[in-house]
């Protein structure tokens, strides 16, 4: 994601390249310019060519173009907003639950009302397991933020996980297809083992359950968004027509505006590849382009969150931009 400075100036967004439109679509924009030029100079040095299109056509057509490019970066905006909802709602989720894994699941003095009579001694293993559990159980909601991200991205890095989750349960991940699938379920099965064993009160079950619950829902919505991309056929005819567009353009104004032709003919196709070229890029956004929603920093800060709620003080750092760019 480009982090823009907080003293952006005008000028200096004028002249930026990094991130934006133009450095996805400058190989068909000079192309196009090129074309333009050539059209101009034969129009002016041969006699027998001389097109002289009505500019109607044009007219309407950009006009048209118009309307439809701009419907496809509504739908590729929503698209990367809905993305950032949905994570915004993974960084408040996973909050919730490690609040309700530390405050809901009880030791001997939160039980002690249940348990008069009981030596304070006995209690003490009963505390250290719970205490562990509960450092599990975090350590494992942070393993499933990362285990998603790299999910939706594609990503096959297992090594993240090591001090997440045990080796074990890392060589078992290999083969799942969906792993923050699996990870969910074991908190699940983990949950129902604090149960049994009467760390968790019934009436708090369902609460936590909630929790990860959301977590699914969370995952399922940011698959949507990426297995479900724009219908082919309707990018692939905004394509063709900002193409067929922006080669004929350079035809129709030759007579027109003469000289200036490569000019306005860059200006227009600027415009046109630009847009169809940003309704590309934010159309999934959970990938590694400089505009896609910055997951790995997310999911850092997640993770450093949750681990000082542990009361750990030795924290990984958050992640901070490289050359604008926060990944």
């Amino acid at each position: 994601m480009i982090v823009p400075e907080r003293h952006y100036s005008w000028f200096r967004l004028l002249l930026k390249y990094r991130g934006t439109a133009l450095a996805r679509m400058r190989g068909r924009l000079i192309v196009t310019t090129l074309l333009a030029v050539v059209v101009t100079v034969i129009d002016l040095r041969v006699s027998f060519f001389h097109p002289d299109l009505t500019t109607i056509p044009f007219t309407l057509v950009g006009l048209s173009l118009s309307i439809f490019l701009g419907f496809r970066n509504n739908t590729s905006y929503d698209r990367f907003w809905e993305g950032r909802k949905l994570w915004g709602q993974l960084v408040n989720t996973s909050r919730s639950l490690t609040r309700q894994l530390l405050t809901l699941i009880a030791t001997s003095p939160d039980r002690a009302g249940d348990r008069a009579g009981v030596d304070a001694a006995d209690d003490a293993p009963a505390d250290e397991a719970i205490t562990a559990f509960r450092r599990e159980m975090v350590y494992r909601l942070i393993a499933f933020v990362h285990c998603f991200r790299m999910h939706l991205r594609d990503q096959d890095r297992l090594e993240e996980l090591d001090g997440l989750l045990s080796a074990t349960e890392i060589e078992a991940l290999r083969d799942e297809v969906n792993r923050p699938n699996a990870i969910v379920q074991a908190l699940g099965h983990r949950l129902r083992d604090a149960w049994q064993r009467g760390w968790v009160h019934a009436m708090h079950l369902p609460v936590i359950e909630h929790s990860l619950t959301l977590l699914t829902d969370i995952q399922g919505g940011c698959e949507r968004i990426k297995s479900t991309p724009i219908p082919l056929s309707y990018t692939s005819l905004i394509h063709q027509i900002v193409a067929i567009y922006c080669v004929a353009l350079p035809f129709g104004l030759v007579k027109t505006v003469g000289v200036f032709t490569p000019v306005v003919v860059c200006i227009v196709a600027y415009a046109f590849y630009g847009l169809d070229a940003i309704g590309d890029e934010v159309e999934n956004p959970f990938g590694l382009d400089p505009n896609d929603l910055p997951l790995s920093s997310l999911s850092r800060m997640i993770e450093v969150n949750l681990r000082q709620r542990l009361g750990e003080a030795d924290l990984p750092a958050l992640l901070k931009p490289k050359s604008g760019v926060l990944s």
